[in-house]
């Protein structure tokens, strides 16, 4: 007698069979096939760079402990930043040929609306509340290009669509880079595929996911995937750093985060907060070295992306 079948084989045959979805999460923890364009598994972003001198504290720490840094990002936003501010991100950015990405100001967290500040209302606190908010975002999204920046990092789906169609349209540089902060909490294949089909292209995910959830997930797109490694106490708190060699190899092309534990929320930054901004900057490429250390060690196979050639000591 033919056993009943299972109760959910229905809903994963048609994920399967018209949307090219995986069925479930990758428990037999597949390697990733997909690689940056320069063959490379995985880069090295440091998160929480807020502001030039805290950017010159990532390129002294990093050559001062032979870190290979592709990528800092920062949270507090661009209307933060000065004009000449945003000029010396961008000019130290090209001095060595990394990506510098800044987040959108403008969120419904630091508006007037009272449900941002609730216990349950806090998931809408990065997003963009409001169409005049959302205009507001797109402009400090247009300045910062202005000034050279080549990449946002947007926690709102809608600011997203946006931001692609301006980009189709001509009205922002094609070849900007809009990146998903771990703030947007797209935790499955579905939601990121999602992302990626309205112009997402780089992703942070959720920081507690599981080596067979981000398995899943890179079976569903093929977009880089922005890794924590270490997390900040305020999303997780978790030191990943044993599992750094599986998630390179399961996740790939990914980029390893290293924000850091037991530290302060310093959002929004400022001149007031910089001496912090900068030890904790410090801080983070030191917990890079220690993890890319392992990850040798572990996995001496694991294919990081070159650094650019031109690439050069601050001054």
């Amino acid at each position: 007698m033919d056993a009943p079948p299972n109760a959910l084989d229905r809903t994963r045959a048609f994920l399967r069979d018209h949307l090219a979805l995986p069925t479930a999460d990758a428990h037999h923890l597949p390697g990733s096939p997909h690689r940056f364009a320069d063959g490379g598994q995985y880069r090295v972003e440091i998160p929480s760079v807020e502001g030039p001198a805290a950017l010159r504290a990532v390129y002294e720490t990093a050559d001062a402990l032979d870190v290979p840094v592709h990528r800092v990002s920062q949270g507090s936003g661009i209307m933060l930043l000065t004009d000449d501010e945003l000029d010396e991100m961008a000019a130290l950015g090209a001095q060595r040929g990394i990506e510098v990405s800044l987040f959108v100001g403008p969120r419904a967290g630091w508006d007037t609306g009272a449900m941002s500040y609730t216990a349950a209302g806090r998931v809408v606190a990065p997003k963009i509340r409001g169409m005049d908010q959302l205009v507001h975002a797109v402009e400090d999204v247009r300045r910062a290009c202005e000034h050279g920046i080549t990449s946002v990092l947007v926690t709102d789906e809608g600011l997203l669509w946006v931001l692609d169609a301006m980009k189709r349209a001509g009205e922002l540089p094609s070849e900007l880079i809009v990146k998903g902060s771990v703030m947007m909490g797209a935790s499955n294949p579905v939601s990121i595929r999602l992302l990626a089909d309205n112009g997402m292209t780089t992703f942070n995910v959720p920081t507690d996911l599981s080596l067979a959830q981000l398995a899943a997930i890179r079976q569903a797109t093929t977009i880089p995937l922005d890794i924590y490694i270490e997390v900040p106490d305020d999303i997780g708190g978790f030191i990943r750093h044993y599992e750094i060699a599986e998630i390179i190899r399961v996740a790939a092309p990914v980029y390893v985060k290293f924000g850091l534990r037991n530290a302060p929320n310093i959002y929004p930054s400022g001149s007031h907060l910089e001496a912090t901004a900068v030890a904790l900057t410090r801080e983070r490429v030191r917990r890079a070295k220690l993890g890319l250390d392992l990850l040798h060690r572990l996995d001496p196979s694991a294919v990081m992306s070159p650094l650019p050639t031109h690439a050069e000591p601050a001054r």
